[in-house]
């Protein structure tokens, strides 16, 4: 099993930066890909970036050229650079690790984008 704990959310005004990260409760050695998803209120879950242990990123078109991911692997920890934010961007940010066949997801973040 694999905890993720996630940290950085918070109220940010539009225009604003945060950062997020995640940390796994162990060292993974397998090929995996961690990740950010985020969650608004009532809608769907959507993926925002997620980037492999190899170092495959890939975004979301609303976050491309605003959000940057990255990962130390020695610290098995995922972040997420968030610039430009917008009130759109207002949403529960969930960390997620997937591993061989295992899926993991962290207990989520509020992230919220005043105007």
């Amino acid at each position: 099993q694999v905890q993720l704990v996630e940290s950085g959310g918070g109220l940010v005004q539009a225009g604003g930066s945060l950062r997020l990260s995640c940390a796994a409760s162990r060292s993974i050695f397998s090929r995996n890909v961690m990740g950010w998803y985020r969650q608004a209120p009532g809608k769907q879950r959507e993926l925002v970036a997620t980037m492999t242990s190899g170092g495959i990123t890939n975004y979301a078109d609303p976050v491309k050229g605003r959000f940057t991911i990255s990962r130390d692997n020695a610290k098995n920890t995922v972040y997420l650079q968030m610039n430009s934010l917008k009130p759109e961007d207002t949403a529960v940010y969930f960390c997620r690790l997937q591993v061989l066949l295992d899926d993991y997801w962290g207990q989520g973040t509020q992230v919220t984008v005043s105007s």
